[in-house]
């Protein structure tokens, strides 16, 4: 019976840390559309002011750009999870990076504590993601340390959920949180705020998730439909998104926040050090196990 509880609860740790991460950097994946930005400068003395609409399509483009960043960021959802997670990603071809994802609070905390760790390490890849679980797991697993998720496997094991989450992942980028306020329809510009030291604008608006999956994913009809049916059992129908760029253009942090069945969560993640180097491995095959196979040995899906 603890073999099983092991096993099962590295599967749902790691695909928590999977979805948890992503979202650290993205907020949703697909295009938002596309517009011109202007030439206008949004400092410059004497130069016109960009519209917040304006403002953010620079932005957008100029994250997007920068191709790598290093992250960090804080999670809440309700009494079920407090989470860390801190690394490096890029994105100039397919999601790669690694992120150290600590658990420090709620009931995934207390979860983590049976396989005897609260911290784990996450790998980006463009086909694949990897979650490195403790020895507990590994003793339970005929001694492999990692789990890997393939987001072709994510698709086909956990229907409309895997496919929308294939889908956050081959799109994720920290631009994605300005394409998620532009989707919005609703932007405002706060007012320039420090952030750690840099001088930014403070840019704020309300999303409707369902409406922003159809409009921000290359998804099929059927699948917006179960994902909207998804949305609505989890209770989620609205967020606020908080984004802060500074005077490169350059997104420096984001806030989301919404409602859950599960209770409010919250999250808060910052970027810096565009443009710095990224460098990931795959984990060793010897010291890997395949999560459609470890699901099988479950008798369970992905989508549970």
């Amino acid at each position: 019976m603890k073999r099983a509880i092991v096993r099962r609860v590295g599967l749902s740790i790691g695909a928590m840390a999977l979805v948890a991460g992503v979202t650290a950097c993205s907020g949703s994946g697909g295009s938002s559309g596309s517009g011109d930005s202007g030439s206008s400068d949004k400092g410059g003395e004497g130069s016109a002011r960009l519209s917040p609409v304006a403002a953010l399509l620079t932005a957008e483009k100029s994250t997007d750009g920068a191709d790598s960043a290093k992250v960090e960021s804080t999670t809440t959802m309700g009494s079920v999870m407090s989470m860390t997670a801190d690394g490096a990603l890029g994105w100039g071809d397919g999601l790669t990076g690694t992120l150290t994802i600590t658990y420090t609070g709620g009931t995934m905390a207390e979860t983590m504590r049976q396989i005897g760790t609260t911290s784990m390490e996450a790998r980006y890849l463009p086909d694949a993601y990897y979650a490195k679980m403790g020895d507990a797991f590994a003793d339970q697993a005929g001694g492999k340390h990692w789990i890997k998720y393939a987001y072709d496997d994510l698709e086909s094991l956990g229907g409309s959920s895997g496919a929308y989450l294939k889908d956050q992942m081959q799109n994720t980028t920290p631009n994605q949180s300005v394409k998620l306020l532009l989707a919005s329809g609703d932007v405002r510009e706060v007012g320039e705020e420090r952030v750690r030291g840099r001088q930014t604008t403070h840019y704020s608006g309300t999303v409707d998730v369902s409406d922003l999956a159809e409009k921000n994913s290359s998804l099929s009809q059927s699948q917006l439909d179960d994902l909207k049916k998804t949305l609505e059992q989890a209770g989620v129908t609205t967020e606020t998104v908080d984004i802060w760029v500074d005077d490169r253009d350059l997104l420096v942090k984001k806030v989301e926040k919404g409602e859950t069945t599960e209770g409010a969560y919250m999250q808060t993640a910052y970027y810096s050090d565009y443009g710095t180097e990224v460098s990931v491995d795959v984990p060793p095959a010897s010291d890997t196990a395949d999560f459609t196979e470890l699901v099988k040995q479950q008798g369970g899906s992905a989508g549970s």
